[in-house]
């Protein structure tokens, strides 16, 4: 249990600095117009893996989610 609740702090924190990451110079970078990798936008690019990370959390939330244990109860 008390695993589960650590883990769903972890997800969300990780949550809200993939968030506030997506925002920065690290994703977007000032002075460059066309910064690319393989043809593709460097922000495209980072926008893929920061979705594709957000998703990972997405999915370990539901799984260690404190209110699933009460609803495995149920049934």
């Amino acid at each position: 249990m008390e695993k589960k609740r650590l883990y769903w702090k972890i997800s969300c924190a990780a949550a809200i600095i993939l968030s506030m990451i997506t925002f920065t110079p690290l994703v977007i970078p000032q002075g460059v117009s066309t910064p690319e990798l393989a043809g593709v936008p460097y922000s495209l690019w980072t926008s893929f893996i920061i979705t594709v990370l957000l998703v990972i959390l997405t999915y370990i939330g539901t799984r260690v989610h404190p209110g699933m244990q009460n609803e495995e109860e149920d049934l």
